[in-house]
This record gives structure tokens, C-alpha cells and sequence, in this order.
């Protein structure tokens, strides 16, 4: 692989323009096919094999005008509303395409807020794009210029997703700065980011055509350009350190990048392939939902990994020594603009040698883990202890999928969650459905009398009968966030409700969710783990590294659940961070950001140990090669973590909960990583391990193949080579 790499590299370096000409015809062709045979994002919220999914197929069969999805039109004024406006609006609504209105509207008790429910025999999914509220707004168009307030909720409304750059604008600006101030160059600092882009270009497009053909989650392409952003500029930044290293060494802008793609590229490959091998954990969620963010997420690794190996090399070798910063440049031109030095002996007879070279003082990074190295023991309890202490408050996590009682003030749906709660009480918000089944529950007025009897129940609507079957609608005392909700839903399908009643609708769909999630996370954490302990013993021939490496990459994975425990259920950091109030973890998080955390930690480690073990099978030291690895990788990895550290705290602006929560979850987890795993608890257990740490059995030793993940290739000749 390092070889073909190098050739790669070499010939993309060689011949700039055809290797970015051939990137333009690849964008605007894939970019020309999602224009016209691309689709929109789609929210599945079916949960196979769950109670509320039962539920749901019982009403499609019997009672399919309550089967699908639902909005909900709240009319708000400062005095009584007139009727005949209400009775205006609600014909508009009923000419709606596959809407039907529930009658009557509801009216708060000093009649200045309505209530219109409106229902769809079809799932939320079957609306496209944004057609399904535009068609609401046209029909509440005339109350809203008179003057009166409209506000739109329900699924209809709360599936629709607006993103607006501001999260990936930020994270690009950012990581220019910390690319300009590290690489010392305003032409190597562009370079990561162009090649990142372009990457995410195509995979945007890719992602457009894969919606054309199933349901992508409208989360789901953010959460890809999150990610693919984060690791196309780390990606890029490794192959673009190591070609500057090279440069310096002497070697021509194409030898350098055939070094390059030999060297760190394999290290990008292997990266990328953890990353995606991870990702293939969340199809073990058993939810659509979860397999489309796996599938847009690995479309924008694979573009930008892709797009490093050839982008970069052709770019450097376009840039030439540009890529280097000025002031290397001038000492350069400087020194072939002087006469050759002449000798100190040679020039004063009689006196003792030449000078001796001036030694290279230390740099920061091997001076800390030679520090680290000397007192390891301490070192690793006291991180062990504060990642401890981080960790904690994930024993107190509560998940729950967001609402629309997590948006921004200023959303249409939360004004209408607000008006709701307000005038018709917090569970207005989040009813309960119950499908009854007539045949095996006949006594509709006793399970009513029942159903009002409970404590945590605010009201029980009168049942609607169709087709051997009943819809009964229920509003607990409580909002869909509170736990009593859910502890009531619980206790009615344990305790209360009779065979033949089935509880949905968004609330229990949610609730099963979580349910659901909170089961199969162990199994997605088994089996991500299992495959990354068999990928680096492969790559690295030395198990003790894979379980070292799995084991603190789980550290920092439950660090960064606490840490986004404490933020987010908690009123005043919710509040920072841009939150009305505390909230639970959003239900899609912890599985998502352990998938996708796993993966970019093993990209770190990828990076350290290849210089470690690189250093250890050249001289057999097992603690000094930790030094050097980290002196030799510590000053790219440090700012390769710095700019996913800032492109995922971007991505903490985004309005959606879910999306903040995964940004801000991934920063902490990649700041953690990068400083008390990588630059204190690595070199510590590595040093306390010593040699155990390359230990392999000798039966292992002949049956897992050989696979060097980088390796320093020949030295090219020095001689310059044409580019273009």
C-alpha cells in the first residue's frame, strides 16, 4: 500500500492541473446528477418490533386518518377570536392535499388561542422537502396579515430542518487560523481547507442521490459535513506536514509528495477505514434513522479521504515552496545567494576542530513526555482520577429525543409548543394514542372511567369508533420531556391498560426509542470495539497496544457522556450554551457520538503509534521511542485536535438539539483525548508496560500478516522535478 500511495502522490504532484481537472469533471457531474435526480431528507421515526410501532400498524389497517403524522395550527390573539375567522381558516385547511381537520377546534378558556389539529393518513416521511408546512402557511396567510398570531407545530413542522452555515463557517474560519499560525504559511494553511471542501462538495452531492432512493434523516447531512469537515482537514494537515518535512529535508515538491502519500497516507487510509469500520456499528441500533446517519456519514469520509490522498499532493506540487513559511524561504535563498563556508580550522592554522553543530533544543512536546516518561506512575493515577471525575454525571444521564420544547424562542414550533403549554397545559403538548382493538377490549366507557382515574392524567377525550376499532386520546398532566410522562406510559401498558389496547403517537414513539437505544448501545460498543482491537493488533502486531488503545479511548468517551450530562441537565450551563432550560440528553446521541468518537480517537492513535513504532523497530528502546514518537507527531496531532476542536464547538451554534449536543460532545471528547489521553496517560502506561508494551505471541506472530502502516520510503533523488 505505501508504494502504491507513493506513486500516487508522485503522479498527482507531477501533473497538477490534470489531477484538480479531473476533480472539477467528477464534482459538476455528480453535482449535475443530485440537481436532477436527487431527493429531500426524511425522518423514519418507525421503530420495528416496539409497542407504539404495533400500535401504529393496528390504526393503518383500521384507522388510517390517525395513522400517520399530524400538525398543529395555534391561532393567538391579545382579545377573543372571532369564530367565522376560525371557521375561514379550518375550510382553508381541509383543501389542504391529504389533510383532514379534526373537529372542533379547541379553545382556551378566555378564547383568545384556538387550537386546529389536522391529521394525515400518510407518514411524515412522505413529505418532501418543506412541502407539507409551506402548504399550512398558505392557508393561515390571510389571519396572519389582519394581524393575528399563527404558529405551526406538530411532526409536520418540528421535521422540518433549516440549516444555516453559520455552525460550518465558523469551524472553517477557525481552523484557518490555527492552520496559518501551525504551518507558519497562508498557502499551506488553505490547502487542508480547499481539499476539505471539495470533499464535502461530493459527498453533499452523493448524499443527495443515496435521498432519492431511501429515507436520510434531516440531521443526518449536517452531522456528515460535521464530521467530514473535522477529519478532511486533519486528513489533509498530516499529508501537508509531512510534504513540508520533506521540503525542508532537501527533497523536490514531487519527491516530497510521493513521501508524503507513502508515509502519512497510509496513516490517513487506516484512519479512514477505522472511522468507517465504526460507523458500520450504528446499523446494529435496528433503527432506519441511525443506518442514515451511518450511510451520509461514511459518504463524507470516504469523499475527503479520497480527496486528500490526491488533492493534496497535487496542490503542494502546484504550490511548489510556497508551502513553506517566508522566513524559511528567505534563509534559503539567502544561503545559495552566499559563498560556501569556509571550515574554522581551515581558516585560523593551527587551531583545534571545527565547531561542533549546535544541538537542536528540545521541543515543548519531547520535553513533556520525557517529563511524563520520569514519573509515569503519578502521571496515570491523577488522569485517571480526573477523567473519573469527569465521567460521573453520566450515571445520571436521561435521554430523551428532542422536541420542540428544546428550540430557539423564535422557531414557529416552539412559540406553538409555548402557546400550548400556556393555555391548554403542558401535556396538550404530548398526547398519549391509545388504539383499541374492539374485539378484545369491547367496554370503551370503562377503560375511559379508568383511564381518568389515574394520577398523571389531565384528560381523557371521547373515543372515536371506525371499523371494529377505537382511538382514544389522552393528555397526561405533564410535558414529553418530564419523566412522570414517561414513568405514566409505562404504568398504563404495565398495570392499567387491557389485552387489546395499544398506546402511540409521538410521546410513546419517542419513549421506545430511547428504550431501544439504551439496549442496544451495549452491542453497538461491543462490536465497535471488537473490530478496532482486531484492526490494530493487525496493523500493529502488538495486542497490548489495541487493548491499551481501546480501553483509553473508552475514557474519553465516557468523559465526554458526563461532561454533556452536566452541560445539558443543568438550567444554567443548558442556558449558556443557548438553551431555554435544562434538557435531557437527546436519545440519538449517545450511540451516534460513541460510533463516531471511537473512530476519530483511533485516528490519533494511529498517527502516534506509527512514529512510536516506527522509532521502536529501528533501536529496540522501548521508552525513548516513546519521547521521540511524541516529539515527531505531538506538534500535528495537537493541532490537528485543536482544529476539530473548533470546527465541532462551531457546530455547538446550530439551533437543533441533537446537532449541538453531537458538537459539543465531540470537542469535549477530542480535547480530552488530545490532552490527558495522548499527552499524559499514552506515554505513562506505554512507559510503565516498557517492552511488554510490542509484546506478540509467537503463534500470533505467524498468522496475522504483515502490514506496515508507515514506514519511511527510500530517499528520493534531490534533483528538482517538472511540475505541471
Amino acid at each position: 500500500m505505501s508504494r502504491l500511495l507513493g506513486r500516487l502522490g508522485g503522479a498527482a504532484a507531477a501533473r497538477p492541473w490534470r489531477t484538480i481537472g479531473a476533480w472539477v469533471v467528477v464534482l459538476v457531474a455528480v453535482a449535475g446528477l443530485s440537481v436532477a435526480f436527487g431527493g429531500s431528507p426524511r425522518d423514519d421515526y418507525n421503530v420495528p418490533g416496539t409497542p407504539s410501532q404495533a400500535g401504529t400498524e393496528f390504526l393503518r389497517q383500521r384507522v388510517p386518518q390517525m395513522s400517520g403524522t399530524g400538525a398543529r395550527v395555534v391561532v393567538h390573539s391579545d382579545r377573543p377570536l372571532d369564530p367565522a375567522t376560525l371557521d375561514d381558516l379550518r375550510a382553508r385547511l381541509a383543501r389542504v392535499e391529504g389533510a383532514a381537520v379534526v373537529d372542533p377546534a379547541r379553545m382556551s378558556a378566555d378564547g383568545d388561542t384556538a387550537l386546529i389539529g389536522v391529521r394525515y393518513s400518510i407518514p411524515v416521511t412522505d413529505f418532501a422537502g418543506t412541502e407539507g408546512i409551506d402548504a399550512l402557511r398558505s392557508a393561515a396567510a390571510p389571519l396572519v396579515r389582519s394581524g393575528l398570531q399563527v404558529e405551526l407545530g406538530g411532526q409536520v413542522a418540528e421535521n422540518v430542518q433549516a440549516p444555516s452555515g453559520t455552525a460550518e463557517l465558523a469551524g472553517i474560519v477557525a481552523a484557518l487560523a490555527i492552520l496559518a499560525f501551525a504551518l507558519g504559511s497562508v498557502v499551506a494553511a488553505g490547502l487542508p481547507i480547499a481539499v476539505a471542501i471539495a470533499g464535502l462538495a461530493g459527498s453533499a452531492a452523493l448524499i443527495a442521490l443515496l435521498e432519492r432512493v431511501t429515507d436520510v434523516s434531516s440531521i443526518a447531512p449536517t452531522i456528515a459535513t460535521m464530521v467530514g469537515l473535522g477529519v478532511g482537514i486533519d486528513y489533509a494537515l498530516l499529508l501537508v506536514a509531512r510534504h513540508v518535512e520533506g521540503l525542508r529535508a532537501g527533497l523536490s515538491p514531487r519527491a516530497a509528495a510521493a513521501a508524503a502519500n507513502a508515509t502519512a497516507g497510509v496513516s490517513v487510509v487506516v484512519a479512514g477505514l477505522t472511522v468507517l469500520v465504526s460507523l458500520f456499528g450504528l446499523k446494529l441500533s435496528t433503527l432506519p434513522t441511525y443506518s442514515s446517519f451511518g450511510y451520509a456519514t461514511f459518504f463524507a469520509v470516504t469523499a475527503v479521504m479520497a480527496a486528500a490522498l490526491t488533492l493534496v499532493p497535487a496542490l503542494c506540487g502546484l504550490a511548489g515552496q510556497r508551502v513553506l513559511p517566508r522566513r524559511i524561504r528567505r534563509g534559503a535563498e539567502i544561503r545559495a545567494a552566499l559563498p560556501a563556508p569556509v571550515s574554522s580550522a581551515a581558516a585560523r592554522p593551527g587551531s583545534a576542530a571545527p565547531d561542533a553543530p549546535v544541538r537542536a533544543r528540545p521541543t515543548f512536546t519531547a520535553r513533556w513526555a520525557a517529563a511524563v516518561c520520569r514519573r509515569p506512575g503519578i502521571a496515570a493515577v491523577a488522569s485517571l482520577i480526573l477523567l473519573a471525575v469527569l465521567a460521573a454525571p453520566m450515571l445520571g444521564m436521561r435521554t430523551w429525543p428532542q422536541d420542540a420544547g428544546s428550540m430557539p424562542e423564535s422557531h414557529t414550533t416552539r412559540q406553538a409548543y409555548d402557546l400550548v403549554a400556556a393555555e391548554f397545559g403542558a401535556g396538550a403538548n404530548g398526547p398519549l394514542v391509545l388504539a383499541v382493538d374492539l374485539a378484545e377490549a369491547p367496554d370503551l366507557g370503562a377503560l375511559s372511567a379508568s383511564l381518568r382515574e389515574q394520577p398523571g392524567i389531565a384528560s381523557v377525550a371521547p373515543p372515536l369508533v371506525e371499523n371494529g376499532a377505537a382511538v382514544i386520546v389522552v393528555e397526561p398532566s405533564t410535558g414529553p420531556q418530564d419523566e412522570a410522562t414517561t414513568e405514566l406510559l409505562h404504568r398504563l401498558r404495565a398495570d392499567v391498560l387491557p389485552d387489546g389496547v395499544l398506546v402511540t403517537g409521538l410521546v410513546a414513539v419517542f419513549a421506545d426509542v430511547s428504550d431501544r437505544l439504551a439496549e442496544r448501545l451495549w452491542i453497538v460498543v461491543v462490536f465497535v470495539v471488537a473490530v478496532s482491537l482486531v484492526l490494530l493488533t493487525v496493523l500493529f502486531r502488538a495486542p497490548v497496544v489495541a487493548v491499551k488503545a481501546a480501553a483509553l479511548n473508552l475514557l474519553s468517551v465516557g468523559a465526554a457522556y458526563g461532561v454533556l450530562t452536566s452541560i445539558f441537565q443543568n438550567d444554567t450551563t443548558a442556558r449558556l450554551v443557548g438553551l431555554p432550560h435544562a434538557v435531557p440528553v437527546s436519545s440519538w446521541v449517545p450511540v451516534l457520538l460513541f460510533t463516531v468518537l471511537f473512530g476519530l480517537s483511533m485516528d490519533y492513535e494511529v498517527f502516534l503509534l506509527s512514529r512510536v513504532r516506527e522509532d521502536w523497530l529501528r533501536t529496540g528502546d522501548a521508552r525513548g521511542s516513546v519521547i521521540r514518537g511524541m516529539a515527531a507527531s505531538g506538534r500535528v496531532i495537537s493541532c490537528a485536535a485543536a482544529i476539530m476542536v473548533a470546527v465541532f464547538t462551531g457546530f455547538a451554534l446550530d439551533p437543533d438539539v441533537t446537532v449541538k449536543m453531537l458538537g459539543l460532545g465531540m470537542a469535549t471528547a477530542v480535547l480530552i483525548d488530545a490532552t490527558l489521553i495522548r499527552m499524559v496517560l499514552v506515554p505513562a502506561t506505554m512507559t510503565l508496560l516498557g517492552r511488554a508494551t510490542w509484546w506478540l505471541p509467537g503463534w500470533m506472530d505467524r498468522s496475522l500478516p504483515r502490514f506496515e502502516v508507515e514506514t519511511r520510503p527510500v530517499k528520493p533523488a534531490r534533483e528538482p522535478e517538472p511540475v505541471g
